[in-house]
């Protein structure tokens, strides 16, 4: 048999002779409390993403406000004077 067949060949042995692992009373409880604890973790992280992306709008508007680095910086070369 080749590697494949043999692996299905094993499966269906183990699904048709119907002996079922025993699983741990508490598993179903433990498993809970886990992906409670998983969602927290989650909203957690997610409420501190969007707290730090809110504190990096208001940098940004604030320096955008006070540098304004849209307007032309002030010329440091004086135009040459024609005509006197």
């Amino acid at each position: 048999m080749s590697t494949p067949d043999r692996k299905t060949a094993e499966v269906r042995h183990l699904l048709e002779s119907g002996a079922h692992p025993v699983v741990p009373v508490e598993l179903a409880d433990r498993a809970a409390e886990l992906g409670l604890r998983m969602l927290h973790r989650r909203r957690i992280a997610r409420r501190l993403m969007w707290l730090l992306l809110m504190a990096a709008v208001i940098v940004f508007a604030v320096w955008a406000a006070t540098v304004q680095p849209w307007v032309a910086p002030p010329s440091t070369v004086t135009p040459p004077v024609d005509g006197l």
